[in-house]
């Protein structure tokens, strides 16, 4: 820090220095230069648990694969203004891809984060260590933007035997497959979209993708369509409401 002095003679009459206050433009620089530079905080902070016992009410977990992608900032608002929750099982390489502001959004709101494998590759064609490379980059990825350690994965084209089982026990993610398969991949047909996932029953699990136009553009009626059926939307972890053994394939609650 400079020191800035004027003569004894002008100030006390005495032969030596004394200190006067910098202009308020240095001073400023001058403590930014010796006060601790604090990082700013990097990760969103999710909303309190909420209270869901899914063994007394009709819940049904939607979730959405393969993204994020160009629409799911749009599913996002339609997710929000319902107040609904769901699961999200990312493509690591669409994460790295990103700008991560779609994984902060969906922690920040509730959401949450599954890992579905760096490259989207079937696993059960994989060695065991191209197994945990897929799981581990995608882990490393979704931890970076948002400080989360998934504890979900769902397996490629639901492709699992095994090496995999083993693969994610050792890694600690419990295998989440599906009850209510809407064939959004197979089809870009918004009613029969909405008639397939309009089979869900209490504890289902819906698999969608957030990849694609029509699925989003649907997802408003459907929500519309189960809420009139008493369903509330939850996460896998809320569906469940306790924690999933690792390596195990689960295919609904």
């Amino acid at each position: 820090m400079r020191l800035w002095t004027a003569p004894l003679a002008l100030l006390l009459g005495i032969g030596s220095p004394v200190p006067l206050p910098p202009d308020p433009e240095t001073l400023a620089r001058d403590l930014a230069e010796i006060q601790p530079q604090w990082p700013a905080a990097r990760f969103p902070v999710p909303p309190a648990a909420r209270k869901v016992d899914c063994a007394r009410i009709r819940c049904v977990a939607l979730t959405f694969d393969d993204g994020p992608g160009e629409y799911t900032g749009p599913l996002l608002d339609t997710l929000a203004a319902h107040r609904a929750r769901a699961t999200f099982f990312v493509i690591g390489r669409m994460v790295a891809d990103g700008d991560g502001a779609d994984l902060r959004r969906m922690v920040a709101e509730g959401h949450e984060l599954g890992n579905h494998s760096w490259s989207h590759a079937d696993l059960t064609g994989l060695p065991e260590d191209g197994i945990e490379e897929e799981l581990r980059r995608t882990q490393e990825a979704v931890r970076r933007i948002t400080g989360v350690r998934m504890a979900l994965m769902r397996p490629p084209y639901g492709a699992t035997d095994h090496r995999v089982a083993s693969t994610t026990r050792r890694a600690g993610l419990a295998q989440i497959l599906w009850s209510v398969d809407t064939l959004d991949w197979l089809e870009r047909d918004a009613p029969a979209l909405l008639r397939r996932a309009g089979r869900a029953e209490p504890g289902s699990i819906v698999l969608m993708h957030d990849i694609h136009r029509v699925t989003v553009e649907t997802v408003p009626a459907l929500l519309e369509d189960l809420t009139a059926r008493g369903y509330t939307f939850v996460t896998l972890s809320e569906l469940y409401g306790r924690a999933l053994t690792p390596g195990r394939a689960y295919l609904r609650r």
